[in-house]
């Protein structure tokens, strides 16, 4: 690890893995930004739009159809018309945008949207990507957004294949491919709680061995 570069912590997730739980975690121990709302907020201001706009495209492509359906108010008189969305590719290149200039300004964990890809070649970055069963993913979805067990179903598996087909077309990558992570964790074995504390573990390790 360099030592005047940021520290940087990328977290790729499954849906209900726990992520957003355990991301926090890292970032209250080492005291550095948890960098989510903050990479949508600066995103959307860049194309003048409201952040809901760009929260509910993470990491998922959308049709020509639907970026129409999104850029128009119907109301019983007439249809107005707002600024269309950011393309896919827009949005993309917007929040890697947005994630490079994080990197270089402060040290920070950054939850999703390719970070991992995006700044594979930081100097002081450990990739971790957090994955579980999927009656874990089931029950966590089911308790922290009070969905039903059906709904959770049908959620985990549009994420899994939103996920996957932005992520591959953006890089080429198979975003489960254990390979292209420091570190890959099964949250559900050991529970939420302890599963931060192992990874903060393996962090403080990591960091220890690069600065021999």
């Amino acid at each position: 690890m360099k030592p005047n570069q940021p520290l940087i912590i990328t977290i790729s997730r499954q849906i209900g893995s726990g992520g957003a739980y355990i991301g926090q975690q890292i970032a209250r121990y080492f005291d550095i930004l948890y960098a989510d709302r903050e990479i949508i907020s600066e995103t959307a201001q860049r194309f003048s739009i409201h952040p809901k706009e760009i929260a509910h495209r993470d990491e998922k492509i959308i049709s020509a159809w639907e970026a129409f359906m999104q850029a128009i108010t119907r109301n019983p008189d007439r249809i107005e018309f707002s600024p269309f969305p950011p393309t896919d590719k827009e949005l993309f290149k917007a929040e890697s945008e947005v994630i490079e200039r994080l990197a270089t300004e402060r040290s920070a964990v950054i939850m999703g949207r390719c970070g991992s890809y995006i700044l594979r070649q930081h100097p002081n970055h450990i990739s971790i990507f957090l994955h579980a069963s999927n009656v874990f993913r089931i029950k966590h979805l089911c308790e922290v957004h009070n969905m039903s067990e059906i709904r959770a179903q049908k959620t985990i598996a549009e994420y899994d294949k939103d996920r996957g087909a932005y992520i591959h077309q953006f890089t080429g990558l198979n975003w489960t491919d254990a390979t292209q992570y420091n570190l890959t964790f099964r949250t559900d074995i050991l529970g939420l709680e302890t599963s931060a504390k192992e990874i903060i573990n393996f962090i403080e390790t990591t960091l220890a061995k690069k600065e021999l």
